[in-house]
């Protein structure tokens, strides 16, 4: 797998360049799932097409979470619908330093669907913009490149369900807030609190002051270590970024459990843990 980052700067010339790479807005803001969509149309990176999280990177809410994964002849529906295969490298950026449905992108193209050469951008927009780039107004959200035929095989060996989570000899790390998994506030869930033996890694702690994921040596230092990992928050979003972190630090990357402790909830006979 390639490096799984792109720097502004490295990304103005490859859009220059001879092979360029298919730019993917992924930005988002839960609780309005039109929120991308009006993003993208208002200013998007030149050339880039609106992936949407609650459309095109999950199914419908249910049993399974609040985000669970798309059927695979769904998410290969998407994937062709914007033109991409495995030859052409892809860029997925959005303005919250990837902790929503930029890094959840990278997951669901790197990892599951198994394309070569997928980079988020590291710093979002705003590293963008600071790099000199330009942004695009009035965008057409119907408009399409030509499609493809990629068939991709998917990977589900990158994930876990809710009964391998509850029986598997794995560290199970919990990227929510420190807040969240202590069962102190829970502004999503109906129930607080954490999956017992879980630790808590933050999201938000992958990045520095500016944005920007910090340094691999760091990450690695910094990031939960054991055997087996498993990567989960409230619905399977936010962990992404947390095996992106792995993944930019080196270290051998936890797998999913999409379902996440929305899932997780929705059986009382699972036992819950609060505090640290």
């Amino acid at each position: 797998m390639n490096e799984p980052l792109i720097s502004a700067a490295t990304l103005v010339d490859a859009l220059e360049g001879p092979r360029p790479p298919r730019l993917l807005d992924c930005r988002a803001r839960l609780g309005e799932p039109d929120a991308g969509r009006r993003l993208w149309i208002e200013t998007h990176l030149p050339g880039s097409y609106h992936l949407d999280l609650d459309r095109d990177l999950a199914a419908a809410p249910g049993a399974d979470g609040r985000h669970p994964l798309p059927a695979p002849e769904a998410f290969t529906a998407v994937l062709q619908r914007l033109g991409i295969t495995p030859d052409q490298p892809v860029v997925v950026y959005d303005d919250m330093g990837g902790q929503l449905a930029a890094a959840r992108a990278w997951w669901m193209l790197a990892r599951w669907a198994g394309h070569p050469d997928v980079r988020l951008l590291d710093g979002g927009v705003k590293a963008w913009l600071a790099a000199g780039g330009e942004l695009r107004e009035d965008g057409d959200p119907d408009a399409v490149p030509a499609p493809s035929r990629w068939q991709p095989a998917y990977r589900d060996t990158a994930l876990v369900g809710v009964d391998e989570v509850a029986t598997a000899d794995a560290l199970k790390v919990d990227a929510r807030s420190r807040e969240r998994f202590r069962g102190e506030a829970e502004p999503v869930d109906p129930v607080a609190g954490h999956i017992p033996g879980a630790v808590c890694r933050p999201s938000a702690d992958n990045l520095d002051a500016g944005g920007h994921f910090k340094r691999a040596a760091m990450l690695a230092r910094e990031l939960p270590e054991a055997d087996a990992l498993i990567a989960y928050c409230g619905s399977g979003v936010t962990a992404c970024h947390n095996v992106l972190a792995y993944a930019v630090a080196g270290r051998a990357l936890p797998k999913l459990f999409v379902g996440s402790w929305s899932e997780w909830i929705t059986d009382p006979a699972r036992p819950i843990a609060t505090g640290d």
